[in-house]
C-alpha cells in the first residue's frame, strides 16, 4: 500500500526546473535513499512528498491519518525551550525513563547534553542531535530525513543506521554518506535533470545498476550516431535528389539531429603533481596537548610519541570533542604542544583544509581567490590558467565572478580544494573534506586522492570515504594516546561498544586531579618501557608496516602477471617461485610486526 503518491508533479525555483512531470509512490515499510547533485532538487522532492512544498503542477496525495516526521536541513527549534521540553514534551520522568527505546535514543544522541539547557544556547551540532532525538522518539508512519548524519560521529552514525533499519516506519532519506545509504536503504532514487530515476537496492546496487544503464544507453547512442551520420549524408545530396525525398524521411532525419543531447555540467578534479617528500614528515616526541591550550580544555595527547612517514594515508578517528581537529592544527603548526617536541621534515609542503574555511574572504570574487595563489599551473604537460581550472571544477563563465559569500557550501568546499592543490603540496591535512559535497564530486575527489603521492592525514565521519582513501586508522580513545587500529572502523566500534575506549569527557575528568598533583615522568610499569624505548619501537613498527605495504603491492603484481601468463608454463613456474619468496618474506615481517605490537600493547 502506498502511503504517498505523486502524479505528474513539476516544480521550479525561478527559471530552473527541479522536478518535471514526476510520478512515484512511497510504500509502507519502504526505505528509500535519495541521491543527486547539490542543487538538483533532492530537498525539494522531500518537501513535496511531505506536503511542505506545494508543487507548480501535479497532485500529491497522502493516505488518511498519515503521520509524517521530517528532519529538515535547518532545524526550527524554539530557542526559548529546554532540551527536555523539546524532546520529551509532557512525558513524566518515570514514563520515559522506563521506556528502553526512549532511553536508547537519548543516550546515543543527547546523552552528553543537559536536559535543562535552552535550545538557543546549543551549538549547531547539538541542536541537530536534539531535533533528531525529538523526531525519533515520536511514532511515525513515514520518516523523512535530510542529511541526518551531519554533526554525528562514526559511532552515532552506526547506531542511527541500526535504529532506522529496525523501525517499521517507511523512510525517505537524503544523504551523501554512502555507507549510511547502504546500511539503511532498500531502494535508491536519483534526482537528475528534473527526473527521478529509480533503482533497487542501496548505494552499491545503485552504482552497479547505473553503470549497466550507462552501458546500454551508450550502445543505443552509438547506434543513433551512426544512423544520424547516414541521414545527414542523405540530406546533403544534390538538389535533384533532395526534391524527390519523401517528407517523412526528411522529418525523421531532422528529429535525429534535434535529439542531440545537451552536454551535462561536469566537475573534474585534475591530477596535480606533488612536490618531492623526504624521509621525515612528522615525528611527535613525548607530546602533551590540551584542546583549549596549555593545561586547559580536554586532554588530547598525554606524553604521546608517534611518527607519520612519507606516503602514509591515515584516517584519524574519535568521538566528537576527542581532539581530532586539534591534532591536525598541531601538525599544521597553528597550535603549540603543552610539552614535548614535533620534528617536521624540511621538504614538507603542507595544505590544511579546515572545517571552517575562514581563509575564504566572503567579499572577494571566486577567480580572485584562486589567482592570489597562482595564475598559472602545470598539470601534466599542459599549462592551465586559474580560470580554465575553475571551469573544469564546475565554475563556468559568470560563476567565476560570483562573490564567495554567495556560494553554496559544496561550491566553497570545491573552491578551497582547488586553492590548496594549486600550491603543489606534498602533505594534505583534511578536516571533514566531504562536508557539503555531493556524491559525484566525492567520487572525483576519491579518484584524485587514489593517485596522490604524498602523505594524507584525514578526519571525517564519512566511513565510506575514510575506508576508500586511507590505508590505516588511528584513534583518539580519550586516554591521551594515538592507538593504531589494525581492524579499522569495525575494531573502533567494537572497542567503544565493549567499553575499552574512554570518552573525551572521562579522560578530561581523569586528567584533572593529575594536573593538580604533578608527578615526574616515569616508564609505564605495565609495559616496562621508557619513553625512548617506546619511541624506537614505534619507529620500527612503522618501518615494518611500510615494508608490508610494499610486499603486498609486489604480491598483487605477481598475481596479475600469472593471470596474463596462464598458457606459458615456463614463465608461470618462475613467477610462482617469486610469489612463494614474497609470501615467505611477508610471513616473517608480519611475525615481527605482531611481536612489536604486543610489546607496545597496541
Amino acid at each position: 500500500m502506498n502511503l504517498v503518491n505523486l502524479e505528474s508533479v513539476s516544480h521550479a525555483y525561478g527559471p530552473k526546473p527541479l522536478l518535471h512531470d514526476v510520478s512515484l509512490g512511497v510504500e509502507a515499510g519502504e526505505r528509500i535513499g535519495v541521491v543527486g547533485r547539490n542543487g538538483g532538487g533532492k530537498s525539494t522532492l522531500l518537501g513535496v512528498i511531505a506536503a511542505d512544498v506545494r508543487p507548480d503542477s501535479g497532485r500529491v496525495t497522502h493516505t488518511r491519518g498519515l503521520r509524517v516526521g521530517v528532519l529538515a536541513q535547518r532545524d526550527l527549534l524554539d530557542p526559548g525551550q529546554s532540551v527536555r521540553e523539546l524532546v520529551l514534551g509532557e512525558l513524566a520522568e518515570h514514563e520515559w525513563a522506563g521506556d528502553q527505546r526512549v532511553r536508547e535514543i537519548l543516550g546515543n544522541l543527547i546523552g552528553d547534553l543537559d536536559l535543562e539547557a535552552k535550545a538557543g544556547d546549543l551549538s549547531g551540532g547539538e541542536r541537530r542531535r536534539t531535533a533528531l532525538a525529538q523526531l525519533l522518539i515520536a511514532e511515525h508512519d513515514l520518516i523523512m530525513l535530510d542529511e541526518p548524519t551531519n554533526h554525528l560521529d562514526i559511532e552515532a552514525i552506526a547506531w542511527l543506521a541500526a535504529h532506522l533499519a529496525g523501525r517499521r516506519s517507511a523512510l525517505v532519506v537524503v544523504t551523501h554518506d554512502r555507507w549510511f545509504l547502504d546500511a539503511v536503504s532498500t531502494r535508491t532514487w536519483e534526482v537528475v535533470d528534473g527526473r527521478v530515476e529509480r533503482y533497487e537496492g542501496g548505494y552499491a546496487a545503485y552504482v552497479l545498476a547505473k553503470a549497466e544503464r550507462a552501458r546500454i544507453a551508450q550502445a543505443a547512442e552509438d547506434r543513433r550516431q551512426n544512423l544520424m551520420r547516414k541521414e545527414i549524408a542523405w540530406l546533403r545530396r544534390g538538389p535533384p535528389a533532395r526534391t524527390s525525398k519523401p517528407k517523412f524521411r526528411v522529418e525523421a532525419a531532422q528529429a535525429l539531429i534535434a535529439n542531440e543531447p545537451p552536454p551535462r555540467e561536469s566537475v573534474e578534479l585534475l591530477k596535480f603533481a606533488a612536490a618531492r617528500l623526504g624521509r621525515t614528515v612528522y615525528d611527535l616526541e613525548d607530546v602533551t596537548l590540551h584542546a583549549g591550550g596549555p593545561d586547559s580544555g580536554p586532554l588530547v595527547l598525554d606524553d604521546c610519541t608517534w611518527q607519520f612517514g612519507p606516503g602514509d594515508r591515515v584516517g584519524l578517528i574519535g568521538v566528537n570533542g576527542s581532539g581530532k581537529s586539534s591534532v591536525l592544527r598541531l601538525l599544521a603548526d597553528t597550535v603549540k604542544p603543552d610539552s614535548g617536541r614535533i620534528v617536521r621534515g624540511k621538504t614538507v609542503r603542507l595544505a590544511h583544509l579546515s572545517q571552517e574555511l575562514t581563509e575564504l574572504e566572503p567579499g572577494r570574487r571566486v577567480l580572485e581567490t584562486v589567482e592570489e595563489i597562482r595564475k598559472y599551473i602545470q598539470v601534466g604537460k599542459k599549462e592551465w590558467t586559474a580560470s580554465q581550472l575553475l571551469e573544469r571544477l564546475g565554475f563556468k563563465g559568470e560563476e567565476q565572478w560570483k562573490v564567495v559569500g554567495d556560494l553554496s557550501g559544496g561550491e566553497r568546499r570545491r573552491l578551497q580544494l582547488l586553492r590548496l592543490l594549486m600550491d603543489d603540496p606534498n602533505v594534505l591535512l583534511l578536516d571533514e573534506p566531504t562536508n557539503d559535497l555531493d556524491i559525484e564530486t566525492l567520487n572525483e575527489l576519491e579518484d584524485l586522492l587514489d593517485a596522490w603521492p604524498g602523505t594524507l592525514i584525514l578526519v571525517t565521519h564519512d566511513r565510506y570515504f575514510l575506508e576508500r582513501v586511507t590505508d590505516r586508522c588511528v584513534a583518539l580513545l580519550g586516554d591521551g594516546r594515538l592507538s593504531f587500529l589494525p581492524g579499522g572502523v569495525d575494531e573502533y566500534l567494537e572497542r567503544r561498544a565493549a567499553g575499552t575506549a574512554f570518552t573525551a569527557r572521562v579522560a578530561e575528568a581523569a586528567a584533572a586531579p593529575a594536573a593538580s598533583q604533578p608527578t615526574p615522568a616515569s616508564p609505564d610499569p605495565a609495559l616496562g618501557l621508557s619513553a625512548k624505548e617506546e619511541r624506537e619501537l614505534r619507529k620500527e613498527l612503522n618501518r615494518l608496516e611500510r615494508q608490508l605495504d610494499k610486499l603486498g603491492t609486489q604480491e598483487a603484481k605477481l598475481h596479475a602477471a600469472m593471470a596474463e601468463a596462464a598458457s606459458d608454463y615456463a614463465k608461470l613456474g618462475s613467477l610462482d617461485a617469486q610469489l612463494r619468496d614474497i609470501l615467505a618474506q611477508k610471513d616473517t615481517v608480519e611475525g615481527e610486526w605482531l611481536e612489536l605490537a604486543d610489546r607496545l600493547g597496541d
